[in-house]
């Protein structure tokens, strides 16, 4: 009797919303696209030297995209994290000059203060997040433009030092490992997902919702100010550019490494770094074809409206928070 129940169950559930398809998906999708440009660039893209290049480009990527990843696990979006980083690097690279450890303080504290600014209105104001964060994309994307009129923000001379593959890749891999161990195995995850499949629930399981997204949204601060710091590294300095259109990176690569839009249970750690590296591929595979702008953002465009109406969880009916 329980059996037949149960084969009824799955046989309801659409093709595309089964767990192990929606799993299967984007690793199919990553496989794809390394094969696709593997043969459209004779190989050229996988190269070592190349391969090096592409993973330095992911660093930055790589850590800010934790951040906007529990916020959108507990279905809410961020799109202030290019402006964030830009304000971010700004104060890193000024106070690269009295000290490397106060620089990457200053750049996790600004940052911190940014999405606890994000957190209060979208918590206390019940400000819906997208709404919050474009309208402080804006105000800090002028913070950034207004500090670096007069020229850009160096960072000390001697900054590009720690741009090595040793310690780029080291400090990126201590950040992820944090972030997972803390995602997995202290409840944070748990209580991200139920404040994402809905925060009425939440609330009767014993869930300070309204405390846990202030701190998830002050933690992606934190977190972007840790980018900030890399970017600073890599770059040497800050101009009205910095961090321009990150955020749309971020939410290109975690929708093409299966994340649901509107969070949930259904969201998965490895969703970060598989998306990441799919859309270094994919982008870095289009400028070596020697594709236009114009088309690669058409492509981008169409990939990402088809990945999101793939992994939208539409079942749960929810919104973005």
């Amino acid at each position: 009797m329980d059996t037949t129940v149960k084969n009824k169950s799955a046989e309801n559930i659409p093709f595309l919303e089964r767990p192990i398809v929606r799993t299967i998906l984007p690793i199919a999708g990553f496989v794809i696209i390394c094969i696709l440009f593997a043969i459209l660039t004779e190989g050229r893209l996988f190269r070592p030297q190349n391969l090096s290049l592409l993973l330095s480009q992911s660093y930055m990527l790589l850590i800010s995209s934790i951040g906007v990843f529990m916020v959108m696990t507990m279905g809410g979006l961020d799109f202030s994290q290019g402006s964030m980083l830009g304000v971010s690097s700004i104060v890193v690279c000024y106070l690269s000059h009295y000290s490397i450890i106060l620089a990457v303080i200053g750049g996790v504290v600004t940052g911190g203060l940014i999405g606890l600014m994000n957190g209060y209105f979208n918590v206390k104001r019940k400000i819906t997040s997208f709404i919050v964060t474009i309208c402080n994309m804006y105000l800090f994307r002028g913070v950034c433009a207004y500090a670096t009129t007069s020229s850009p923000v160096y960072g000390v001379s001697d900054i590009s030092k720690y741009n090595t593959l040793p310690f780029m890749l080291t400090f990126t891999i201590i950040i992820f490992a944090a972030a997972y161990l803390t995602f997995t195995f202290t409840g944070l995850g748990s209580r991200l997902k139920a404040i994402g499949a809905g925060e009425t629930a939440a609330r009767f399981a014993g869930i300070r919702v309204e405390r846990t997204k202030m701190l998830v949204y002050m933690a992606a601060g934190c977190i972007t100010g840790l980018a900030a710091f890399v970017n600073s590294v890599k770059v040497g300095s800050v101009t009205s550019t910095a961090g321009n259109q990150l955020e749309t990176q971020i939410m290109i690569a975690l929708v093409l490494g299966g994340m649901p839009v509107n969070g949930g249970a259904k969201v998965k750690f490895y969703n970060i770094i598989l998306g990441v590296m799919t859309y270094k591929i994919l982008s870095s595979g289009l400028v070596m074809l020697m594709i236009p702008t114009q088309l690669q953002q058409l492509i981008l465009g169409i990939i990402f409206l088809a990945e999101v109406a793939l992994f939208s969880d539409r079942k749960t009916g929810m919104i973005v928070k």
